[in-house]
């Protein structure tokens, strides 16, 4: 995350997203990108060190790529509309906890009210219902069996 984005900043960006051990772009086949201007790095870097496709979306058209525009709806309605950041440090720990609630614990409707990435307790039918909380103060709660 950064307040200034330059080139550098992007190259760097680029080499942690393809990198061997956990990047998120590592083995990818195709990234869907607008044509933003500061992404000019990242498709640079993309289509020569790398097997995966850049795939761009027209202009004005955020009808294209409705599952990123659905996240980040979702993201600000559940939790940055519900909050007042006093630095860096916060948004980060908020976003991180958001999006782990999101894969782990949140019900998706396109996926048939299932998880993304469900924990192997998730499915038992017995044991008590506990929940847990995320965000301070119970923003995001999820619900779940003891075991």
């Amino acid at each position: 995350m950064t307040t200034n984005p330059h080139t550098t900043w992007m190259q760097q960006t680029c080499r942690e997203l393809t990198n061997d051990v956990d990047g998120f772009l590592k083995g990818a086949s195709h990234l869907i990108m607008d044509q933003d201007t500061s992404f000019i790095a990242l498709r640079d870097f993309l289509n020569t060190k790398t097997d995966t496709e850049v795939v761009l979306l027209p202009p004005r058209s955020p009808n294209m790529n409705s599952f990123q525009e659905r996240f980040f709806r979702s993201l600000k309605a559940e939790c940055l509309d519900r909050m007042i950041f006093f630095g860096q440090q916060q948004l980060r720990r908020a976003l991180k906890e958001y999006v782990e609630h999101y894969h782990r614990e949140r019900n998706h409707q396109g996926l048939e009210n299932q998880l993304i990435e469900p924990d192997e307790s998730v499915g038992s039918v017995a044991g008590k219902i506990e929940f847990s909380e995320r965000l301070g103060g119970g923003m995001l709660k999820y619900y779940h069996r003891a075991a």
